[in-house]
């Protein structure tokens, strides 16, 4: 097995220099094996892949090696958004599926996803097997298919069914970060009656000097677009378009926790049902949920885990802060194409920021933040039984209320604020988040945590 190929929380990534096209087709042999030992030898295999310079060919080196195992493959037409290849597989009941993505990283990278028959995140399950079956690729000629279609045409049809919306009057910023979602996100919204005014929506190798994550940072030319043509929006979306950003014209670019209230605060104005959401996740969720007698169900961090309870529960609802949502009906898949209609949906009945004012009003603010403690992954294990044994009665002069140990140590106090220490699933680091009613109290949880995390490392 290659050592250097490693399976996280949502597939593997690397920089060039390791993620080479030997190692593809070695992960394409590894996805071929797990597929067949599991009774799905000589279906079809969907291949798909980001806007990235060296995406197009490692997709290409993945479908030679399934096709020559005897898969069909299909290949999209172009790059496209990665939930675009999750509705594919469901649509066209495929036996799943490799993307070839590194998502929001820098251009020096690239990785590689398996998608599972059901659209989902790929559960250890999957991913353990296919590290298990790493092994020499097969060569020669090959006896499946490979064959182009198109993928966006029906997963953007799907989304306007599923966010049947008007946004007449609507004047939208559509930002691609010069990913997949270019000619997908906003023209979806276009054709749902917005005016849209695009940003960022050529092919870019280098992704115009700025990695394409949506994070404020690299945002603020997209919140400058929103003030200067007096939108009602801003929208942006990772590299593959999984992930989604909203930018107010008062608030400017909203932290994902704030997405997610006013998306399920949005859909319980005319639907009902539970929220899955992550240990990491908003509390506000919580309030929404309880004013409208719902349910909310609490997940490890990773989109996989989401996937699997919001089916689980029926769920109207489902995601985590890091900008990750899909709701039911869909496709159990993070989606930023879908979330971004959601959200232009949202503001043509009412302006986010006004829902905001009126979620603060009922519920209070949201203040959340989140820091790293250095870990080597060596080390990940025994700094957890360190802080099982070490747990506080109180923290930052506020008395424990509860422990939630699904992922790490959520540690819930008696004022409602919560901290929440878990290991990294891909950097060798101890993560430590905290939320409260003001950013002054979240700095004061942090250093807490930091405190509590560093004597056990």
């Amino acid at each position: 097995m290659d050592e250097v190929i490693s399976f996280g929380t949502d597939g593997w990534r690397a920089p060039l220099s390791e993620f080479t096209s030997d190692r593809v087709r070695i992960v394409a042999q590894g996805v071929a094996d797990h597929l067949a030992a599991d009774g799905g030898a000589g279906d079809t295999v969907a291949v798909g892949y980001d806007a990235r310079d060296t995406s197009a060919g490692f997709a290409a080196d993945a479908a030679d090696v399934l096709a020559a195992n005897g898969f069909d493959v299909v290949l999209p037409e172009r790059d496209c958004p990665t939930p675009a290849v999750s509705h594919a597989i469901v649509e066209r009941d495929l036996a799943g599926a490799v993307v070839i993505t590194a998502s929001h990283n820098p251009p020096e990278y690239n990785g590689v996803k398996f998608i599972p028959a059901d659209g989902a995140g790929a559960l250890p399950s999957d991913t353990d097997g296919i590290m298990a079956n790493l092994g020499t690729p097969a060569a020669g000629d090959p006896t499946g298919e490979i064959r182009r279609v198109d993928f966006t045409g029906p997963h953007v049809a799907h989304c306007r069914r599923l966010v049947d919306a008007s946004l007449d009057g609507l004047t939208v910023v559509y930002d691609a970060m010069h990913g997949s979602g270019r000619g997908v996100t906003g023209d979806a919204l276009e054709a749902a009656g917005a005016d849209v005014i695009r940003r960022r929506c050529t092919q870019d190798a280098a992704f115009g000097g700025t990695p394409p994550e949506p994070t404020p940072e690299h945002l603020a030319g997209l919140a400058d677009a929103v003030d200067e043509h007096d939108a009602d929006l801003g929208i942006a979306n990772d590299g593959d378009a999984d992930r989604v950003a909203a930018v107010t014209p008062e608030r400017g670019v909203l932290d994902g926790n704030w997405f997610y209230v006013l998306a399920y605060d949005y859909l319980l104005e005319s639907g009902t049902g539970p929220a899955v959401r992550t240990v990491s996740t908003t509390g506000h969720v919580d309030a929404v949920a309880a004013a409208h007698d719902c349910e909310v169900v609490e997940v490890p961090v990773g989109f996989k885990w989401v996937a699997a309870a919001v089916d689980d529960h029926d769920a109207l609802f489902g995601g985590e802060e890091s900008g990750g949502y899909t709701m039911r009906g869909h496709v159990r898949q993070k989606d930023g194409v879908l979330m971004g209609l959601l959200a232009a949906a949202a503001a043509s009945e009412t302006a986010l920021d006004d829902r905001i004012d009126a979620i603060e009003d009922a519920h209070g603010e949201i203040h959340q933040d989140k820091t790293s403690v250095d870990c080597p992954d060596d080390r990940k294990q025994a700094v957890l039984d360190g802080l099982d044994a070490a747990l506080p009665d109180s923290v930052a002069g506020v008395a424990v209320d509860s422990v939630n140990d699904t992922d790490g140590f959520k540690i819930v106090l008696a004022d409602g604020s919560w901290l929440l220490v878990r290991p990294s699933g891909t950097e060798p680091k101890m993560r430590v988040y905290a939320e409260a009613g003001s950013a002054a109290r979240v700095a004061a949880l942090l250093d807490a945590g930091r405190e509590l995390v560093a004597p056990v490392v």
